[in-house]
């Protein structure tokens, strides 16, 4: 059986030691686009965008300081705690979504305070570009090659042959999309419903459906964590439980106080 061959080099552009990768392209990339839905947010209900360019580099060192040591800390602990300092080379590559959205909650608690906007309101519509970044990180571990799909004979299996030669599910193009579908179910609750509504209902929307998305496309993933557990989970699977049961409470939380509305 014919399958495809993916050999793509990861970087754009390379001058010297200075590289310009397609990860980090789709990663930034998808924060300013996220912007725009936030300014096409703000304006809509009737809210002043001028603060949205440091909401933006607060999520974004947000996202990156959370990923990163919950990478280091939780998928190659013995690594990183025996070579701290290679911690701070984020550009070698390593986030973990997980703690990217951890870091994102806490830019986003400081940001309220700073700026005097109210966390639930906030919380809610950034959910809406955050499924857009999760999609654009998968597809740029497509570019790099990397969290590889368990070996597959099915006619879309592809070859990463910068990897191996072996077929395998494109888990990172599986992620991607089922993001992208979870951005357009975002959208559409949010025109659909009640500002008021809204704010309660999507923050849980989103860990649910990401999540159990995430804890599902698990079980076609090879091993990422560099250890092994004595468990039928993965630490994905994991670190998604806790999100997944958050998120539930959360919307039965919504429906229950909408209805006593």
């Amino acid at each position: 059986m014919e399958h495809l061959i993916w050999n793509v080099n990861p970087n754009i552009l390379e001058l010297g030691s200075l590289q310009l990768r397609w990860y980090g392209v789709l990663f930034v990339g998808s924060f300013f686009i996220g912007l725009l839905i936030l300014q096409w947010i703000y304006k809509r209900e009737g809210k002043d965008p001028a603060s949205l360019d440091q909401l933006l580099i607060y999520v974004m060192v947000g996202a990156v300081v959370g990923s990163r040591l919950v990478h280091c800390l939780f998928y190659e602990p013995d690594f990183y705690l025996s070579h701290p300092l290679e911690i701070l080379k984020v550009w070698k590559g390593g986030l973990a979504s997980h703690g990217g959205l951890a870091g994102v909650l806490l830019a986003l608690y400081l940001f309220s305070k700073r700026y005097d906007t109210p966390y639930m309101w906030l919380l809610s519509r950034i959910a809406i570009p955050g499924a857009l970044t999760a999609a654009c990180v998968r597809f740029g571990n497509l570019f790099n090659s990397e969290i590889l799909g368990l070996p597959s004979q099915l006619p879309w299996a592809i070859v990463f042959e910068r990897v191996d030669l072996i077929p395998r599910h494109p888990v990172q193009l599986y992620e991607a999309l089922s993001y992208l579908v979870i951005l357009a179910i975002l959208l559409v609750i949010y025109r659909r419903v009640s500002p008021a509504f809204a704010t309660k209902i999507l923050p849980g929307t989103f860990l649910v459906l990401v999540f159990v998305a995430r804890f599902l496309l698990e079980y076609t993933k090879t091993k990422q964590e560099a250890y092994t557990l004595d468990i039928p989970f993965s630490t994905g699977q994991l670190l998604s439980i806790p999100y997944i049961l958050l998120g539930i409470l959360w919307m039965i939380w919504a429906f229950k106080s909408k209805r006593e509305a």
